[in-house]
């Protein structure tokens, strides 16, 4: 049997974590307007930090299952064994704990992100810029000018307690957060 290469390892992982993530959000879509399929999203952010330099395969792998806990119900323990320890680390922490009401989540995002690894900063900084850009180019129907507004600032209030973890990825959030303006127009 040959041995695989970091590369190839690190791409397993990667593939690996895509398809399970694509199999626990099948049955999930957005709530744009198109209802757009939910593993989108996941994607999008793997993919902006790839765009953005990040190589680094646990990093990748954990974007695109960084949902499935809060939205799926898939454990840490399922994360661990089929993904391992750093993996599943990761995407505990960037899960929101939903048993908290809804602003305590949002003050925690606010004050707690910086205390998180340079993995899973990088993961918020990617998430906040797909969300934005979704939130700018295809809300969420009921979405209204004022929580389109609202969900801006906060995502700002995020980033800007992380930005110095990745200049590349707070200009790409920088950009999105500037159609702000469109929004009022």
């Amino acid at each position: 049997m040959m041995k695989q290469s970091k590369y190839t390892q690190g791409l397993g992982l990667v593939f690996n974590a895509l398809t399970f993530s694509a199999e626990a959000h099948k049955r999930q879509r957005r709530k744009d307007s198109e209802a757009t399929p939910y593993i989108n999203h996941p994607i999008e952010v793997a993919n902006l930090l790839v765009t953005c330099g990040v190589t680094d395969p646990i990093t990748l792998a954990a974007a695109l299952l960084h949902d499935t806990v809060e939205d799926c119900g898939v454990t840490r323990a399922q994360l661990a064994s089929r993904f391992g320890e750093e993996v599943a680390n990761t995407v505990m922490e960037v899960t929101d704990d939903k048993s908290l009401p809804k602003l305590r989540r949002k003050r925690l995002q606010t004050t707690q992100t910086r205390f998180k690894s340079e993995r899973a900063r990088q993961i918020k900084l990617s998430d906040k810029t797909c969300n934005l850009r979704d939130v700018a180019s295809n809300p969420p129907k009921d979405w209204d000018l004022a929580r389109r507004s609202k969900y801006f600032e906060h995502s700002a209030a995020v980033v800007n307690t992380i930005r110095h973890t990745s200049p590349t990825l707070a200009a790409q959030f920088d950009a999105v957060y500037k159609r702000r303006l469109e929004l009022t127009a």
